[in-house]
Order: C-alpha cells, then structure tokens, then sequence
C-alpha cells in the first residue's frame, strides 16, 4: 500500500501500530470528540495487504455490506476483519490477531474464533488509483460473511444529493465525519510537535464545513482551529464516513499534510458511477 499512495499526501489508511512518520495510507480524526454509540454503524477493518497490516473505517450499508475506500480493499490478502466496537484500546497492544499466514491474510474461522466479524473486499472496479482526477472512483465494499442483525445500516444519500451544495452555500454547509486512527495531539513527554497518536484507539467525529465541490470528491476543511467545525481526518480515517442531512455522502480518501490540519478529500459517494455499483452489491440508495 505505501508504495502505491505515496503518490499525494496522507491518504487516510494506517499500518497498524505506527506512527505516521512516513506518507501511509491514513489516522483518526483530529481534534473532533469520542464517538461513543453516536454512530454505531461505523466500524473498523483490519487487512493484510503484501506491504503489511492495516486498518481503515468503514459504515455498515447493508445487513451485509460496509462501504469504504477502495485503496482500503484493492490488494486485500485473505478476509477482512471487522468490528464495530467504539473503543478497541486505550493504549499498546491492541486486542486485534495475528493471521496465522500473513502472506495469505486472515480466514474467516481465525476471525470469529477471535470474536471479529469477516467479510471479504472488493475494490470498485473504475478505481483509477489516485492517477486520474476526473475518475477518482475511490470506494471499495466489504461483504460480511455474515449479517449484521443488531445495527441499523447508513443510509445513502441519493443520487446528485451533494450537487445542491455548491458555493457559496457549500462554505455554510457542516459535514460530520466519523473514524477511527490516531489523535494529532502533544506527546506526553518528549518533544512537544503535535503528532498522529495511535492510541487511544477509538472512534472519533468532528465537524467539518465545505470547501470545494467537483463531480467525484468533497473537499472540506479539516482543520480544529476553524471556528466553524470540530476537526477534520487524519491516518486510519480513510474509508470512513461523512454525513449530512441524516445520509453519508461520502468515503474519506486523502489528506493534504502529514499533522492532518488542512484540508479533507472525500469520495463522494451520491454519485452514479459509484452507486450504480453498489446497486450490485444489494446497497439500498437513498
């Protein structure tokens, strides 16, 4: 994964464990508040990938259907573990299993023996790995191997629904996003750079007010000193959702610097070439 996001900047997936020190796909929010069961849809995944282990956010859609980024299922070795729980660990280790063959990623037997949800991903199939902006297409999906019966899926906003947000509404408009990763905040001790924390690992939202509109990606301003949001995104968050008006409408795909204080790129997914997909996958729009 790192050799092919080293392309632009923060890309919202994390190696498990790190810090982000280097350009990794992304963190968790910055600034924003814990999420507790403010958003029991949103869960975390964990995958190999033949670079290493990482984890992204993604929203249950479906009974059987979390959407997320595609540079979060694109390269997925084995099955994809999946938890909804809000906090997975206050501080080092995490809880989460070792497959018992990375080079082949995690089995569905290992993962529910573990107490882990399974699925298996798939990336969208016009996803141009971030090499054409006007096809950006970064939305991926993972079918659970089971349903989920206890939580009430996302709904999806409709078709066009963020095209009634162009500036300079878009600038007023407040958009929630919602992940799990690392903090940017002061170490405890040591050097006092406000840097991506791995711990605690929760899920977090912050609020966040519009920026810029094109035909695929939501860009917002991610920063915690905007007096008109919360925070933003950051490493871990990729895949992650962004709501308004009661739907999401969009995945969080990339980031512009490394202590996530700028701006957010989201993949919108109210769009039809991404919906028209996830029609395939029995995703209910709208």
């Amino acid at each position: 994964m790192r050799n092919r996001l080293s392309r632009i900047i923060g890309v919202c997936a994390l190696a498990l464990g790190l810090a982000a020190s280097s350009l990794v796909p992304a963190s968790a929010i910055t600034g924003g508040q814990p999420d507790g069961n403010a958003h029991p849809n949103v869960g975390l995944i964990l995958f190999y990938q033949p670079d290493g282990r990482f984890r992204c956010t993604a929203t249950l859609v479906s009974p059987t259907v979390l959407v997320t980024a595609a540079h979060c299922t694109l390269g997925t070795l084995g099955k994809t573990l999946v938890t909804f729980d809000s906090v997975i660990a206050q501080q080092p280790p995490s809880p989460f299993p070792v497959a018992a063959d990375p080079a082949k990623g995690y089995t569905q037997a290992e993962l529910e023996k573990a107490g882990y949800k399974s699925g298996t991903a798939y990336a969208h199939p016009k996803y141009s790995d971030f090499t054409d902006l006007a096809n950006w297409n970064d939305v991926g999906v993972i079918v659970l191997d089971r349903p989920v019966t206890n939580i009430a899926p996302a709904k999806i906003a409709p078709t066009n629904y963020l095209n009634a947000y162009q500036q300079p509404k878009l600038n007023s408009t407040i958009f929630r996003s919602v992940g799990y990763g690392t903090e940017v905040r002061k170490a405890d001790s040591g050097p006092q750079k406000p840097t991506p924390m791995s711990y605690p690992l929760l899920r977090r939202w912050a609020d966040e007010p519009g920026q810029k509109l094109t035909p695929q990606i939501l860009q917002v301003n991610g920063n915690e000193h905007d007096n008109r949001g919360t925070g933003g995104t950051c490493f871990g968050d990729s895949g992650g959702p962004t709501f308004h008006g009661g739907y999401q409408v969009t995945v969080t795909s990339y980031g512009y610097t490394q202590n996530c204080r700028y701006l957010d790129g989201l993949q919108r997914i109210d769009i039809k070439v991404v919906q028209d997909w996830l029609k395939t996958f029995g995703v209910p729009i709208g």
